[in-house]
């Protein structure tokens, strides 16, 4: 009996972990397909990372590193285990599954074929069996249709249509206006700390590290702006607060020739969530652009 309690309780917290895995993943896909990466790399990354997380765990707890318990701790087989243990730890140099748009305007931008005579990427007309937007996503995109390919470079502004059915590289990259990698960055890294703290108190009563939340389901609409404001404000009287905390709890300057103390990272972040309070149209830029009807002429199909 006491067997099969324990299995429940297990696939309890199996299916709540799910749950709540697919409430974190959702934002992040959200991002992942505003900056142009695949379902492909998306997962070979999870992958590796699951791997070498497993790694750490399995050394950690048996001092030795065993790949047949990677495998089994992460469900992956063990040759994969050890293809991604024989490379380096550094996925970025590994791009595997690159997105079919990048693909085209890195063609665009760096084939000579696709180039004006001062070496920027050529005006081209949409449609042509050479030198046209046509090739080049029928040559680099891996079977997107032409006009699919062209409304969504349009949509995140990578590319303008111009009269006589002609189109205009406008970025080398296909990314929604508006993503940086600075702001990425600093979205991976405070996701990373507070999931870190939610992951630590779970795991430990001992001594829970401070998180708190204040959430109403009810709002009035109209209040809404005003809530938003004083909240700033208060928020910026925390921080400003922690900040002068953390100043003075500075490791003081130690003497010449002594050893400096290893310091600790310590840190606080106050954010604010809302939900949609009505289905607005889309905020991304040239979500409602009309699409416009392009057609076919045969003086242009031979350009």
């Amino acid at each position: 009996m006491a067997i099969a309690h324990n299995s429940r309780s297990q696939d309890l917290i199996k299916e709540a972990t799910l749950a709540a895995l697919k409430r974190v993943i959702d934002p992040l896909t959200d991002l992942m397909l505003d900056a142009g990466i695949t379902v492909h790399e998306f997962s070979a990354l999870v992958r590796e990372r699951a791997v070498r997380i497993a790694l750490r765990r399995v050394t950690r707890e048996t001092g030795r590193v065993s790949k047949s318990r990677v495998a089994i701790i992460t469900g992956l087989a063990r040759a994969e285990v050890a293809r991604i243990l024989n490379t380096e730890d550094d996925f970025s140099q590994r791009r595997t599954g690159q997105h079919p748009a990048r693909k085209v305007l890195a063609a665009w931008y760096g084939n000579q074929r696709f180039l004006a005579a001062n070496g920027d990427p050529a005006v081209l007309p949409i449609f042509g069996k050479r030198r046209s937007f046509e090739c080049l996503v029928t040559r680099y995109s891996g079977g997107i249709p032409v006009r699919a390919m062209l409304d969504q470079l349009t949509q995140i502004q990578a590319v303008e249509v111009l009269s006589g059915q002609r189109v205009k590289a406008r970025s080398r990259l296909p990314i929604f206006t508006g993503l940086t990698s600075h702001a990425i960055t600093s979205l991976g890294e405070r996701t990373s700390d507070l999931l870190e703290t939610l992951k630590r108190n779970l795991r430990s009563s001992n001594k829970p590290l401070f998180e708190a939340t204040a959430v109403v389901t009810d709002i009035e609409p109209s209040a809404v702006p005003l809530v938003r404001r004083d909240l700033a404000e208060q928020g910026i009287a925390f921080i400003d607060g922690a900040n002068s905390l953390f100043a003075r709890s500075r490791a003081k300057p130690t003497p010449s020739g002594q050893k400096k103390p290893r310091g600790c990272r310590v840190g606080v972040t106050v954010y604010y969530f809302q939900d949609e309070i009505s289905n607005c149209p889309s905020l991304q830029p040239g979500g409602n652009v009309r699409r416009k009807n392009l057609h076919r002429q045969g003086s242009r199909a031979k350009a």
